[in-house]
């Protein structure tokens, strides 16, 4: 079991404070419910304070418009972000997508077989997965980003604003009026100037980093969740005892929060055990 540390009457504290809440919004009206109410954790300095909200996913048959004027119709995923932590979405592929506030993604809840294409309304981070064989195209109002696997941030709003920067891997990034096309490579960034589109060196080193500090997951894969906080573990990585454990699904959110306090954390939403093996906490029932 993950050793009880100085911070536990404080954490008590905050699970107080956070089931009187619940129990006031009436949400306490059964036991074991997952990826229903949202958890949201902030831990800095030793502190550590809860809040919950009401999230959900919807799908929705809609029409797909691709190349050549043809229309298919699939059951799109809406994926929508209000707030200021990161909404962080796993797609079919495996690929990664941090959805900054105010900013809209459509996905197909199945891919083609020949490309993966993706609708961006606002800001994003990309984690593409690499697969020739599947184009990665991303549809924002101005311009067509084409990628075979890559990470890069977007920021594409309603006027004339476009900003790309890759971070690694490259991007081809299209112009819809006007045909314009530029190859962009990491460490560069492409913007979008009186209908031109204009490459330079991405200035901020750090620029990506802001994608993985408050994060938040919607209904979401304990695996898939597990997949990205390793991601940004530099040592201990939490792993599932068991497949089945791990297809289990939550609704959670943490904040620059140590892998131990992630693995308690999701012990505590999922009602699990966590035991210490080397340099890996382990999930049980």
């Amino acid at each position: 079991m993950i050793e009880v540390n100085k911070n536990r009457t404080k954490t008590d504290e905050a699970w107080e404070r956070l089931y009187a809440r619940l129990d006031e919004d009436n949400l306490l009206t059964g036991a074991g419910r997952e990826g229903v109410v949202r958890r949201k954790f902030l831990l800095k300095w030793g502190t550590l304070a809860a809040a919950v909200i009401a999230g959900f996913v919807y799908l929705a048959s809609a029409l797909w418009f691709v190349p050549g004027g043809e229309i298919e119709s699939l059951n799109l995923v809406t994926q929508e972000n209000r707030e200021a932590s990161m909404l962080v979405t796993t797609l079919e592929d495996g690929s990664v997508v941090y959805l900054a506030q105010e900013s809209t993604l459509k996905y197909p809840e199945h891919f083609a077989t020949d490309k993966r294409e993706v609708n961006l309304q606002g800001e994003a981070f990309f984690d593409v997965a690499k697969k020739h064989e599947q184009t990665f195209l991303i549809e924002t109002e101005k311009v067509q980003i084409e990628v075979l696997g890559t990470a890069f941030n977007v920021r594409s709003h309603g006027d004339d604003s476009f900003r790309l920067s890759v971070q690694r891997g490259r991007v081809k990034v299209s112009l819809k009026q006007g045909g314009q096309s530029v190859l962009v490579n990491a460490g560069e960034t492409v913007t979008l100037q009186a209908r031109q589109l204009q490459l330079s060196e991405t200035g901020d080193s750090d620029e990506f980093r802001q994608y993985t500090k408050n994060i938040r997951f919607k209904d979401e894969c304990l695996e898939d969740i597990l997949r990205v906080v390793n991601a940004e573990a530099s040592a201990l990585q939490i792993q599932t005892a068991s497949p089945v454990l791990s297809k289990r699904k939550l609704t959670i959110e943490f904040e620059n929060n140590s892998p131990e306090t992630v693995a308690e954390l999701i012990c505590w939403a999922l009602s699990l055990k966590c035991s210490r093996e080397g340099d890996k906490l382990i999930l049980s029932e």
